[in-house]
């Protein structure tokens, strides 16, 4: 057995604390690194010149002007606050301005929601059920589905602000719209709007009783000549016709 000197043993457990302060230093080092490396483009985004909101507004609305019709691939996150759940449901949604819109949901469950100048319609085929009702009717907020129509200007129907971070992590703008016209079903709105081709990428927005729905759009494609007839439904034989459709059946 070695007997080791007590200087040799002193010795010993520094360079033992040096080598665990220089692991501790190290990892500290690699953590700081890795949390640059994560949201170093989130810094970077934010950190370029900011287009001035006006610019932002004018090329937004001028986009939607421009555009006839147009088709994505939507994710819808509604949350309610009353019984603290989130509903998860996706799809695909086409417009055709103005004021044509069909949703066509394709999970967890199949249903359609078609909107044209008359009539609105909510298809569940599972229930083999349709409700309907006029499509002014519809929505409590004239501002909203002036939005989503493409029948509204931006600046007469909300007040225009940057949101808390007016860029995301990719660049593209956040903006807070808070709705002119006082409505029950809308006091705010939140929309990501594409840095380059001006559309709108994301929209979230709250009721007065803090519900809030959340709309993610993809692969968006304009001025495709969708066809009039989209836009129109007959219930297939033997389905059920009901009037005005349920509060928890459509999207606002």
């Amino acid at each position: 057995m070695k007997i080791y000197s007590v200087s040799f043993k002193k010795n010993m457990l520094k360079k033992m604390s040096k080598n665990r302060v220089l692991r501790i230093f190290t990892l500290r080092n690699w953590v700081t690194a890795a949390i640059i490396l994560v949201f170093c483009p989130f810094f970077s985004g934010n950190a370029e010149e900011i287009m001035p909101l006006e610019q932002i507004v004018g090329n937004l609305q001028r986009t939607y002007e421009e555009t006839k019709d147009l088709r994505a691939d939507f994710i819808q996150e509604t949350t309610t606050k009353s019984v603290k759940t989130t509903l998860y449901e996706e799809g695909i949604v086409f417009f055709k301005f103005p004021k044509k819109m069909l949703w066509e949901y394709k999970s967890p469950e199949p249903k359609k929601m078609i909107i044209n100048h008359q009539k609105a319609w909510l298809y569940l085929p599972r229930e083999k059920t349709a409700y309907f009702q006029k499509a002014d009717n519809l929505f409590q907020s004239t501002a909203l589905i002036n939005f989503l129509s493409g029948m509204g200007k931006i600046k007469d129907d909300f007040a225009v602000a940057y949101g808390v971070e007016p860029r995301d992590q990719s660049g593209n703008y956040v903006l807070k719209l808070t709705p002119r016209e006082k409505s029950y079903n809308l006091e705010k709105l939140h929309i990501t709007v594409d840095k380059n081709n001006f559309y709108i990428l994301q929209v979230n927005f709250d009721d007065v009783m803090g519900n809030s729905t959340l709309l993610k759009f993809s692969r968006i494609s304009a001025n495709s000549g969708l066809q009039d007839k989209m836009f129109h439904f007959q219930p297939p034989a033997g389905t059920s016709i009901l009037g005005i459709i349920p509060k928890n059946g459509v999207l606002f």
